[in-house]
């Protein structure tokens, strides 16, 4: 018997909603068709059966973005992925950074993600994983876009913005002025995590709060050695006291070999602009830092106008684990949009990145081992290789400027002269504070500043305009010193010749072993014979003074927006001399000049990296995805 199938025909109703008037075209509707003819069914023969075709041959491994990536987690709507941290024991901690207030369901454990949070991945060694992994997809449902999604185990929020524990009554993650009684900011954005352990399954996390005002908490922890859940002692969680003048936009940070915790003053500032602090026209951005150092007063007569020079420093936790951990910013290490500092297995280098537009790369190296309070700053000069500009293939030598040697004690004395200026002491078209000129001045080996209004033509050849064309008042006239290396740094590097063209120059990372190892032939890595090590720093924006076609920076615009990982290999004595690229963003849609998104399968905005013992990186997201993703690279893949 014969039976005859059917085409169906799948039927979709489309819904459209017309935006303009039919009659605005000036035409009237055609008249009704005829109906067509029904068309013959034709009642063929049955074809005879084909031969079984013969297997085909195995395929190779394919070479792609999925080859190397892998989607470890995703996060709510309106989160960027921060405070990636890897345990000895394979604890992942990382947080949900300012996800959208409007997300209402909750997760397995039953919170809803629609504030700051804290947490850690659980039931998983992170450094157990095999190398051959799968991803978790791209969220579609409700659920899957407002919750923390995982490949692998489950994602624990130990705490939120605002929570209370019994030992903080005002909330976790909020900044309160310096009378520890007015609120400053409701702070729902964590960055950074440090865990400084104590015991097994027991120790102290610390997490930085970004904002103006900003802050760290401190949080006690216990895991559960058989159910791998953590518990968060209520008794023994503080925000750290940074006292009299605050603290500003911490951002991400590390730990030093010697466990306690580095904390980065990033943004929040005027920038580029300090020379304009006290000028009254702009007094927004001083009273965001009066309403620490001076609550319930107007900004304009203030008892205590803020000093930015004390803003946007490395901070070091002294004692951490102690009763009342003491946080110190180390002024020698420079001043600028600090993202992080990481300290090599000497004790004394320190690779230290400035996001911000048109930034500097720099290097300090302390007198003593340990000791982050003195030492000397350098800052990078750059060369791109020769007829390429392709961000995936395109690297650069590195030249290190010596900008100053400096101690904390001497620096504080020189800021210190700028606690008593206010709104009153601003003159249109000059300064109070360092300017352009002075670092020219510097830079040039002058013995005095300029003296008070004498144009600088040094600074104006340079192009430089108004307020940077003359000496600050502070130091007009005076004996030149080494102040604008630490006060002013990126002005310093720039006098200097360093390379000042960076963009979102994000967190920098090493894995202390497979340094240790790669330099000093100590055997740590289990497994491996580990012969070169790195130093990895993401860039999340590639744009502006990286592809603008001008200076010693000059990508092609490709990755844009998408950003991208770098890394340099360490050389004897943790010296870094060359950056080549590891992974980059990939864009569509619109043209070279002009992308306009990033592939959900590759980076978006790279903000964060860690380094695990087999070398693969943890790579955290702040980008344009609808849920930014905690991603997992084996660069291996491309080595």
């Amino acid at each position: 018997m014969i039976i005859l199938q059917k085409n169906r025909l799948a039927k979709a109703i489309l819904f459209a909603t017309l935006t303009g008037s039919l009659a605005a075209c000036g035409a009237l509707d055609g008249d009704d068709g005829q109906d067509g003819i029904d068309g013959r069914v034709s009642n063929g023969a049955d074809g005879i059966a084909g031969s079984n075709g013969t297997d085909g041959t195995n395929g190779t491994d394919g070479h792609n973005t999925g080859s190397a990536l892998t989607r470890l987690a995703t996060v709510p709507l309106g989160a960027e992925v921060t405070g990636a941290f890897l345990t000895e024991n394979g604890d992942l901690f990382f947080n949900v950074q300012h996800p959208d207030s409007n997300n209402a369901i909750a997760d397995a454990n039953g919170k809803v993600v629609n504030s700051g949070s804290v947490g850690v991945l659980t039931g998983v060694d992170m450094n157990k994983l095999p190398m051959n992994l799968v991803s978790s997809p791209v969220p579609i449902s409700d659920t899957e876009k407002q919750t923390v999604m995982t490949a692998y185990g489950q994602y624990q929020i130990l705490g939120q913005t605002n929570e209370v524990f019994n030992s903080l009554p005002n909330g976790l993650g909020n900044t309160y002025a310096v009378d520890g009684t007015t609120l400053v900011v409701e702070n729902h954005n964590p960055d950074y995590n440090g865990f400084i352990q104590t015991a097994d399954n027991e120790g102290y996390l610390f997490t930085n709060w970004e904002h103006i005002m900003g802050g760290m908490s401190r949080m006690k922890l216990s895991k559960n050695a058989e159910s791998g859940l953590w518990a968060v002692d209520s008794d023994d969680v503080t925000m750290l006291d940074f006292g009299k003048y605050g603290t500003v936009a911490n951002c991400f940070g590390s730990v030093t070999p010697w466990n306690t915790p580095l904390s980065s003053e990033e943004w929040g500032g005027p920038g580029e602009a300090t020379y304009a602090w006290n000028n009254v026209a702009e007094k927004d951005g001083a009273a965001s830092f009066a309403a620490y150092t001076a609550p319930g007063e107007d900004v304009e007569s203030a008892s205590v106008f803020p000093n930015i020079y004390r803003y946007h420093y490395i901070l070091e936790v002294k004692e951490p684990t102690s009763a009342t951990p003491t946080p110190i910013k180390h002024f020698a290490m420079g001043r600028y949009a600090h993202e992080n500092g990481i300290v090599m297995p000497d004790e004394k280098t320190v690779y230290l990145s400035d996001d911000s537009t048109g930034g500097v790369f720099f290097k300090f190296v302390a007198d003593v081992a340990k000791d982050l309070t003195a030492g000397t700053l350098y800052a990078a000069k750059v060369t791109q290789d020769a007829g390429s500009d392709e961000p995936m293939v395109t690297g650069f030598d590195v030249e290190w400027i010596e900008l100053a040697h400096g101690s904390n004690d001497e620096i504080e004395t020189w800021i210190s002269e700028y606690d008593a200026i206010d709104f009153d002491d601003y003159v249109a078209d000059r300064s109070s504070y360092l300017t352009d000129a002075d670092a020219i001045a510097w830079a040039a080996g002058e013995a005095k500043y300029l003296a008070t209004n004498v144009k600088s033509t040094a600074a104006e050849d340079a192009g430089y305009e108004a307020e940077n064309l003359y000496a600050g008042a502070v130091t007009a006239g005076r004996d030149m010193d080494n102040r604008v290396a630490f006060l002013e740094s990126r002005r310093a590097a720039r006098a200097k010749g360093a390379t000042a063209e960076w963009r979102k120059f994000e967190g920098v990372s090493i894995n202390q072993k497979r340094a240790k190892e790669a330099v000093e032939g100590v055997d740590l890595v289990a497994g491996e014979t580990v012969e070169d090590a790195y130093v990895y720093f993401a860039i999340s924006y590639m744009n502006k003074t990286m592809t603008d076609g001008v200076g010693a920076i000059h990508l092609s615009p490709r990755v844009s927006d998408c950003g991208g990982v770098y890394r340099m290999k360490l050389e004897a004595g943790y010296d870094v001399n060359r950056i080549e690229p590891v992974v980059m963003g990939s864009t569509y849609r619109g043209s070279l000049d002009k992308p306009e998104r990033c592939d959900v399968n590759s980076l978006s905005q790279p903000d964060n990296v860690i380094v695990m013992d087999d070398g693969r990186l943890v790579i955290g997201e702040d980008g344009f995805q609808t849920n930014n993703t905690l991603w997992m690279y084996n660069p291996k893949v491309n080595d």
